[in-house]
């Protein structure tokens, strides 16, 4: 098959071109990069800096037209595909929509069955905009909020999920949005992962002699809605706590391959408080032995049908759950290699790229 990845998030468009052509496909990914992360694509869709940067962008974008059609499928990453305003968004859809076979979009984030789903219904007991029946009224989700409702992001969302031929859901928390509106067409395909090779050591604490690596990755305009500020403050109060047992490494708004180089060698990462599920980061940690403090809700493991492997140290969303596994984690280091070992597998048997590339192949198949 001709497949067309447009768009990009943390890497999984990037990953997925590797199963899909390691399966004998024909794969292009046109896409910004998914900013300052500078993920690896064919096309550079990335809009320049200042006041004329979406004209530029725009007139890239139709003078590319012609090589985007033809294609067997059309996946995009995201309604607001491109770094464009909705309404411009629009007429290109149309003409990916006419000039190719089939468009399949991502539920991998931000989108209004999202934002709308978490603010109204509430279905999950915490989440990027609601702690149990409460909104969270930090700035990051109240932005959000009006970016989405009410207005032509909400209408392209809509209109794009009414014409697709399918939806893929990541997440745990994005079927969840979606499925009850498309049951027939929302397919759950965990993100890839492409793990580093069987061979390389795990890495892991000399236990009781060495001090616990733990590390976090920052993106200033996101902290608080991530709820990386939490999770950091627990961890800086932790090295306070016992300043020869723990080593901290933060990472703040760097490229992948970067971000990459400094979490090696950590025994443990914390990311996304809010989450109930690992997600790109998390799980790039994962297949190198490093144990996750995060979401693992029990919801996680039953839509992968995972009934042994808990490799995930879940916590709830506050400062004084983090605090606690954290420092039983320092306590009790002798708990890391099972949890290490566990978190190799688990990316191997649910998240390898090449069988979530088969599973996405049998989906396009079935179109």
């Amino acid at each position: 098959m001709k497949i067309l990845l447009l768009g990009e998030y943390s890497n999984v468009h990037a990953t997925l071109a590797h199963g899909l052509t390691a399966l004998g496909h024909e794969v292009t990914v046109a896409s910004n990069g998914d900013f300052w992360k500078d993920y690896p694509r064919d096309i550079d869709l990335a809009r320049s800096p200042g006041k004329w940067g979406g004209i530029r962008l725009m007139a890239k974008i139709y003078s590319l037209l012609p090589r985007l059609r033809g294609f067997d499928i059309v996946q995009l990453i995201n309604p607001m595909f491109l770094e464009l305003r909705a309404e411009r968004i629009l007429p290109i859809y149309k003409y990916l929509r006419r000039h190719n076979k089939h468009i399949i979009l991502d539920a991998f984030g931000m989108d209004w069955y999202w934002v709308n789903t978490c603010c109204e219904k509430k279905p999950l007991r915490y989440s990027d905009f609601n702690i149990g029946q409460q909104l969270r009224t930090n700035s990051d989700a109240l932005a959000e909020r009006h970016d989405w409702l009410g207005t032509a992001k909400e209408r392209l969302n809509k209109y794009i999920a009414d014409d697709c031929d399918a939806i893929v859901t990541g997440l745990y928390e994005y079927d969840v949005c979606y499925r009850p509106y498309f049951p027939d067409k929302t397919h759950f395909i965990p993100f890839p992962i492409i793990a580093p090779h069987a061979s390389l050591p795990m890495p892991h604490s000399s236990l009781l002699e060495e001090s616990l690596t733990v590390f976090i990755g920052i993106s200033k305009k996101r902290s608080e809605y991530k709820g990386t500020d939490i999770m950091l403050r627990a961890a800086q109060d932790i090295k306070a706590l016992y300043p020869d047992k723990i080593e901290l490494r933060i990472a703040d708004g760097i490229p992948f391959e970067q971000y990459v180089d400094m979490m090696k060698g950590s025994d443990v990462i914390l990311d996304q408080l809010y989450s109930y599920t690992p997600a790109m980061n998390a799980l790039e940690a994962m297949a190198r032995g490093i144990v996750v403090v995060g979401g693992g809700e029990p919801e996680n493991y039953e839509i992968i049908h995972e009934t042994a492997l808990r490799p995930i140290i879940n916590v709830e969303p506050n400062y004084d759950s983090v605090f606690h596994e954290l420092q039983q984690l320092v306590l009790h280091p002798e708990r890391l290699p099972l949890l290490q070992e566990q978190s190799i597998e688990y990316v191997r048997r649910h998240h390898d790229h090449i069988k979530v590339a088969r599973q996405y192949e049998k989906m396009y198949k079935g179109l």
